[in-house]
């Protein structure tokens, strides 16, 4: 594409980026362009908002809910809608350049990986402490999900349920041996005296690990 409109000049590919080197990478524009067709999260267009760059992205998936409006332009996955967001992503820094810093700043505070695992964590508590339902009613709420997608989902669920019992014949779980659950004051005593994470001994809860 690039030689096709003989574009060498004014494109620059890069390769593969070492992790390390992707915000020297990302400072040198100004703004960064994400066209996914699908996408659950999109860590990308976080980085490039944390380095300063207004961000144009297609509106699918989570994407929208990821950046505030101010920080990012969206478009249809088409390729005039693109064109015409791009055009406003120009227009609006020629008007009044983005303030590197305070997008850093901003996007520093609005995300923590100790947050993302505390939250985690209790989503498998959530999963943990909810009721185990009878796999007829488990099959029962699978086959509303469609005429085609119902009855297929009830004899995959099936099919999964009858490997379980040749699993627990052929592969008792009293054959297993049980990774023993050590308690949130002892992993944190542990790892006090190792100095390699951050745990605090004092919870509302002994189930929650953050590290």
């Amino acid at each position: 594409m690039r030689e096709r409109f003989v574009l060498q000049e004014r494109v620059q590919l890069l390769g593969a980026v070492d992790h390390a080197k992707v915000p020297e990478v990302l400072v040198q524009g100004q703004i960064f362009l994400n066209t996914s067709l699908t996408e659950a999260f999109c860590i990308a267009i976080v980085e490039a908002a944390c380095c300063g760059l207004l961000v144009v992205s297609t509106k699918v998936g989570g994407v929208p809910e990821v950046l505030p409006d101010d920080m990012i332009i969206f478009s249809q996955p088409e390729e005039l809608d693109l064109f015409r967001s791009i055009e406003t992503a120009i227009k609006r820094i020629q008007a009044q350049p983005i303030d590197h810093w305070e997008f850093h700043n901003r996007v520093k505070s609005m995300y923590s990986w100790k947050d993302v695992a505390e939250r985690t964590a209790n989503v498998y508590d959530m999963i943990m402490d909810a009721p185990d339902v009878p796999l007829i009613e488990r099959m029962y709420r699978f086959s509303t999900c469609g005429l085609v997608a119902g009855p297929l989902s009830v004899m995959i669920v099936a099919v999964n349920h009858v490997l379980w019992l040749f699993l627990e014949w052929f592969v008792p779980r009293d054959s297993i041996d049980k990774a023993p659950w050590v308690g949130r004051k002892a992993l944190a005593e542990y790892y006090a005296e190792n100095q390699d994470y951050n745990i605090s001994p004092t919870s509302k809860s002994e189930d929650h690990l953050t590290t």
